[in-house]
């Protein structure tokens, strides 16, 4: 095994040759090797390109690069070269796993695309990330963005009345980094009782309209194409921030019930029996005239009052908070968000994966470019 483990993950004893960049790949990536798996992040001599978007940074190093290369080790190769791609190629033939995220095709001239590695490796599990798949659309860049824009989400995002807004992350590559971990771990499954590899293709498209749920599956079962409502839900109300006497709080009656206990505490038991009210569709039909009956309350008092209020009552409610309100909160409640990783206890998030027996690890820091390369030469040269 190339990497020794601190502990045995689930994954553990599983080596991945990872050739993808920027985000999907990579994300998908850390997250098996917090599991355990031995990751080779291999990158061009000019680094995976998130080494430099930047700011924030930490001591000259992207955030957004250290946030997702946890527990790897690189190897920088120009594919280009005979003796590096030589080296690329044994370290294909060695893997369980091979992701990439180049343009469709664009490992084949290196003797590195599915059916030649898959030749040399049979057992190879080989996933491949895309923005818009392998055919007609594998001209098109499979940037984060462009997909919330071609897919509809920015249609859905921002105020009725303004222009559409990009998700404040991006969510797809996300989603399509998770869609892929979950193909790999799938295609072992099949693997280790078959001994067959396979190859698992993933794209942001094909994630972005999964991920969408009920609007796409709102379109496809009854045509009705969905449309802005800012932070409102279609099919739901309460479901949204409501103004209290300082800042707005999320309120949500996500059913009959939860709707008596919000009117319990805001004193309007005589909402529950209006048959204007009396059932979530009625509600969300006349949302317009429930909607300033409950603000007319909530004003009286500042959201965090209410807050600690409804909880208790059992209401889904909780404040707007920016990212270090969001972290302290995990805190609070005990989830231990921050880890300190390697010797220079890096603080990062931690995996958010728990087991009873096989715990994650966050044992090595995001390496720097070819940190790791002549050991990973020596341990693929030698025969």
């Amino acid at each position: 095994m190339l990497v020794s483990q601190p502990a045995p993950g689930p994954l553990s004893g599983l080596l991945i040759a990872d050739f993808s960049r920027i985000l999907a790949g990579p994300y998908a990536t850390m997250l098996l090797a917090d599991l355990g798996a031995d990751v080779v992040k291999v990158e061009s001599p000019g680094g995976d390109d998130t080494r430099t978007w930047m700011p924030p940074e930490r001591d000259g190093v992207s955030t957004y690069y250290l946030a997702i290369n946890r527990n790897k080790r690189s190897i920088a190769l120009d594919l280009t070269d005979p003796e590096d791609g030589e080296v690329a190629r044994e370290l294909a033939a060695r893997a369980d796993v091979l992701i990439e995220n180049f343009r469709p095709g664009g490992l084949a001239r290196f003797g590195l695309d599915y059916d030649t590695a898959a030749a040399r490796n049979p057992g190879l599990v080989y996933a491949s990330i895309s923005g818009f798949g392998t055919g007609a659309g594998a001209r098109l860049a499979g940037y984060d963005l462009l997909v919330q824009a071609m897919s509809g989400l920015m249609s859905l995002t921002g105020d009725p009345d303004g222009p559409p807004y990009r998700s404040g992350i991006s969510v797809f590559d996300l989603m399509t980094g998770m869609h892929a971990a979950i193909g790999i771990l799938s295609a072992l499954h099949h693997r280790s009782s078959s001994g067959e590899g396979q190859h698992v293709e993933v794209n942001l498209l094909s994630s972005a309209l999964s991920g969408l749920v009920n609007h796409s599956t709102g379109y496809v079962a009854s045509g009705a194409v969905p449309h802005r409502m800012g932070n409102a839900h279609p099919s739901l109300f309460p479901y949204e921030p409501l103004p209290t006497a300082d800042n707005d709080l999320i309120v949500i009656a996500g059913n009959d019930g939860q709707f008596r206990a919000l009117c319990g505490v805001l004193g309007l038991d005589e909402l529950v029996d209006d048959e204007r009210f009396r059932h979530n569709d009625d509600r969300t039909r006349n949302r317009d005239q429930l909607r300033p009956l409950l603000v007319a309350e909530l004003r009286k008092r500042p959201a965090l009052e209410w807050w600690r209020e409804l909880s208790e009552a059992g209401v889904a409610c909780g404040p707007i908070n920016t990212v270090d309100g969001g972290v302290s909160l995990a805190t609070e409640l005990g989830l231990d968000p921050v880890v300190h990783v390697g010797d220079e206890a890096l603080p990062m998030i931690r995996n958010p994966i728990g087991f009873s027996h096989t715990p994650s690890r966050h044992s090595l820091p995001p390496p720097a470019l070819d940190e790791h390369g002549d050991d990973i030469r020596r341990w693929l040269t030698d025969r």
